[in-house]
Parts: C-alpha cells; sequence; structure tokens
C-alpha cells in the first residue's frame, strides 16, 4: 500500500523532472562525489549530465514521507468509515427481511418507516464516505504539487552550484552510469532544508 502512495506521489514528481532540463555555466564542479569516482588516469571526463532516482527519493525524503503517513491515515479512516456504514446497513436491510418473512410487520406504514430510514442510512453514507473520498484525492494532489515544487526548487538551486547541462529522472533511460547517481546528495540537501523549515 504504502509502495501505492510512494507512486502516486513520485509521478507528478517525475513528470516535473524529467521534463526539466537544468543548464547553468557548462562548468563542472570539481567538489562533486561522482566526479571524484572518475580514476586520475582516466583521460574520459564523465559527461556533464547526473540523473535522481525518484522511487530511493520518495522513500527518504521527509515531506514525502509525511505526506504519505497522512495519507495512509486517511485512507485507513476512509476504509474504517465505509465499513463502518456498510454493517449498519446491511445490518437495518437484514432486520426488514427477516421483518417481511416473518409477517413481523404490523401495517405498510411501518414497513414505510423503515424503508425510509435505510434509504436515508444510505444516502447520509454516501455524502459521508464521499466527502472523505474528495478530501482524500484534494490531499493527495496537494502532496503531489509540495513534493514536486519542492524537488524542482531544490535541484534548480543546487544546479546553480554544480553546472550540468541537465539533471534527468533515473527512468527516463535504459542505462545511466551509476557514477552520476546524484540522488544521495539531493535527498540529504532536501532533508536538510525540510528539517530546518520544520523546526
Amino acid at each position: 500500500m504504502k509502495k501505492n502512495l510512494y507512486s502516486v506521489l513520485g509521478l507528478a514528481v517525475a513528470m516535473a523532472m524529467g521534463c526539466s532540463l537544468a543548464a547553468c555555466n557548462g562548468q563542472k564542479d570539481e567538489k562533486a562525489a561522482p566526479a571524484k569516482k572518475v580514476a586520475v588516469a582516466d583521460s574520459v571526463a564523465l559527461p556533464n549530465y547526473r540523473y535522481v532516482d525518484m522511487d530511493t527519493l520518495l522513500t527518504r525524503y521527509n515531506l514525502a514521507k509525511d505526506y504519505t503517513e497522512e495519507m495512509l491515515r486517511m485512507q485507513n479512516n476512509l476504509e474504517s468509515e465505509t465499513k463502518k456504514h456498510q454493517t449498519s446497513l446491511q445490518s437495518l436491510a437484514t432486520q426488514i427481511q427477516n421483518k417481511v418473512q416473518n409477517n413481523s410487520y404490523l401495517s405498510q406504514e411501518s414497513f414505510d418507516t423503515d424503508q425510509q430510514k435505510l434509504a436515508s442510512m444510505q444516502s447520509n453514507a454516501e455524502r459521508t464516505v464521499g466527502m472523505m473520498q474528495q478530501k482524500y484525492a484534494e490531499a493527495a494532489a496537494k502532496g503531489q504539487q509540495a513534493v514536486t515544487d519542492s524537488v524542482t526548487a531544490f535541484i534548480e538551486e543546487y544546479n546553480k552550484k554544480h553546472g550540468y547541462d541537465a539533471i534527468f529522472y533515473k527512468a527516463a533511460a535504459l542505462h545511466f552510469n551509476p557514477a552520476l547517481d546524484i540522488t544521495d546528495e539531493v535527498v540529504e540537501g532536501l532533508n536538510a532544508r525540510y528539517n530546518k523549515v520544520k523546526k
């Protein structure tokens, strides 16, 4: 279930990241960790682009984790409320059916009253669950947008210091040299900034 929620958050973020090419001076940052992995004797330098593994980022970025936990709480509440209404409706429907089978209704009026009560309960259940589903959808959209905006803004700031020609989302290609992975740096920077704001 958590994986599905990560995927929901990841979709919007991935779309923003996959289409975003951040270009600056074209200068490589010699302090960047991936560049240090290249052997001194190697005459072929790494290309001036990097990538981020969004699945890893979403499982480790505290903002995304907080939204995922919020969505899980809302989903559990929604499921609990739905089950509660279903149980109440089923119980009343069974009572009505048993009364009909046992000829327990003394008048058409008492039968109609129970039928109206059942219809009212069903209408109330649909309204309550519908409102909860709407709030869930709104919270999911808000979470997606917040994570997307946060990651995009951070990547733009990050790249001002590093000057990469492009920063890709890992799923945008079939293969990347692992030395081009900046996910750890990005997650560390995102969490440092998020934790600072949260305090």
